[in-house]
């Protein structure tokens, strides 16, 4: 065998078992939530029907119609997680002596910013920027579960512009075009054999980016006085991602749609300073399939790695919560978060060991004047039941050649986040309305 088809071979397989840990970077759990420092506070209770203010517009651009006159936010949000895989059993079995990951949650902040203008009293023009999917895991770089997972880094950057029109008093419509930039970067250990990879191997791993294209509809309605209903759908948007094998150097394009969500929101108000909201949330996680990973120079298909398992369910979020307002300058709120995760005990590995998991989250908002607001909301989050491992014979992670790996995970994550309002204009000065000329 020439030093080229070794190096080849062992390339497709040591990639085989990096593109089987794919939650790293084409998994369900890894979309950003946390748009919104007024939707946390209440677990996104009522985002799609307007209870977060300009930023709905995130959920159902249809929103914008209910912020009057020239407003903007900004909102950052520290994410602060804590995972650790603790290794149970491999083959071979000395793996174990290596140890657990560590912690694996890497902090971050997620910023997002939002921008309103009202035309005239049905024409209202959006912008959102901000990142829709995000992760960053890294465990101690020697560990028993280094053959599936490294560092691990999913990047994105999105750019939303978006019209609003209200149609009638009960019903507003909204549009909005994404345009959106993704970056994958993940790694795992590799040795003189793949089954077995040395406590001090080096690391080889997937970098690659691409641009997609997708839209964003939606509509609310208000039948009745103090109800609000919206519902909002952001498109599949495709990324034809290229980039290096790193440590090979060989070249690999690989095509893959990000799932489209459909997001329904209610809020209604109980008095004048109550208010309930309530939100479901689907996304399909389950169209991935098994993207195909090409060989860059030859188009042809790898040969130990053909295709990303990416076999996952659809994901569901529900929530429900309330706003009280104590006066003009003082607002709370608080709500509860149940999300079923696209990720099971079949496609779970240690670069996003995801679960089912329970959000609990508390905000308040404080009125500085007309025109300036501030918000602070926390969360935590924790799974529910056991998250584990088993990567084995069958399990579609289990890579051509590899190494069997069973643990249990243990897990939760913090966010805190704050926001800036600020609406320009002047609130005391009605917008006019369009003049109608008859001929």
């Amino acid at each position: 065998m020439s030093r080229f088809t070794r190096t080849s071979t062992l390339a497709a397989v040591s990639l085989a078992a990096l593109v089987s840990a794919q939650s790293s970077a084409f998994a369900g759990a890894f979309a950003l939530r946390e748009q919104s420092a007024t939707g946390l506070g209440e677990a996104f209770a009522g985002v799609a029907a307007g209870s977060a203010g300009v930023s709905s517009m995130y959920w159902n651009p249809a929103t914008i119609t209910m912020a009057p006159g020239w407003q903007f936010e900004s909102h950052f949000s520290g994410i602060i997680p804590e995972s650790k895989v603790k290794p149970i059993y491999t083959v071979p079995a000395g793996l174990v002596g290596l140890g657990g990951s560590g912690d694996i949650g890497q902090d971050a902040v997620v910023p997002a910013t939002y921008a309103s203008f009202q035309l005239n009293d049905s024409t209202w023009l959006g912008l959102y920027v901000g990142a829709p999917f995000g992760l960053a895991t890294k465990p101690r770089p020697i560990w028993a579960g280094q053959l599936y997972a490294r560092t691990t880094e999913v990047f994105s950057a999105e750019v939303m512009p978006t019209i609003g029109y209200k149609v009638n008093d009960w019903l507003s419509v909204g549009a909005g075009i994404r345009a959106q930039y993704f970056k994958v970067r993940y790694f795992s250990a590799i040795g003189p054999t793949p089954t077995a990879p040395s406590p001090f191997a080096a690391s080889a791993g997937l970098d690659g980016d691409s641009w997609g294209i997708g839209y964003s509809l939606g509509a609310t309605l208000t039948p009745f006085a103090g109800t609000s209903i919206g519902i909002g759908f952001r498109s599949a948007v495709k990324q034809d991602l290229e980039g290096q094998f790193q440590h090979f150097g060989i070249p690999i394009k690989a095509s893959l749609i990000l799932p489209e969500s459909v997001s329904v929101g209610i809020t209604q108000r109980v008095t004048d300073a109550f208010t309930l909201n309530g939100t479901v949330e689907w996304t399909n996680w389950s169209r991935l399939g098994n993207p195909r990973v090409f060989n860059g120079l030859t188009g042809t298909l790898l040969s130990a790695a053909p295709y990303l398992p990416l076999d996952y369910e659809d994901g569901w979020f529900f929530s429900a919560g309330g706003e009280y307002r104590f006066n003009p300058a003082w607002a709370v709120r608080a709500g509860v978060g149940y999300e079923i995760s696209p990720i099971d005990v079949n496609t779970r590995n240690p670069r996003l060991p995801d679960s089912d998991r329970v959000w609990l989250s508390l905000g308040a908002t404080y009125n500085w004047s007309d025109n300036l607001s501030f918000d602070l909301a926390y969360t935590h989050i924790l799974p529910v039941g056991d998250t584990g491992i088993d990567i084995r014979p069958g399990n579609p992670i289990f890579p051509t050649r590899g190494v069997v790996f069973k643990a249990d995970v243990d897990s939760s994550v913090d966010i805190i986040s704050a926001s800036l309002k600020y609406r320009w204009d002047n609130p005391a000065k009605a917008i006019p309305a369009p003049v109608i000329r008859k001929y």
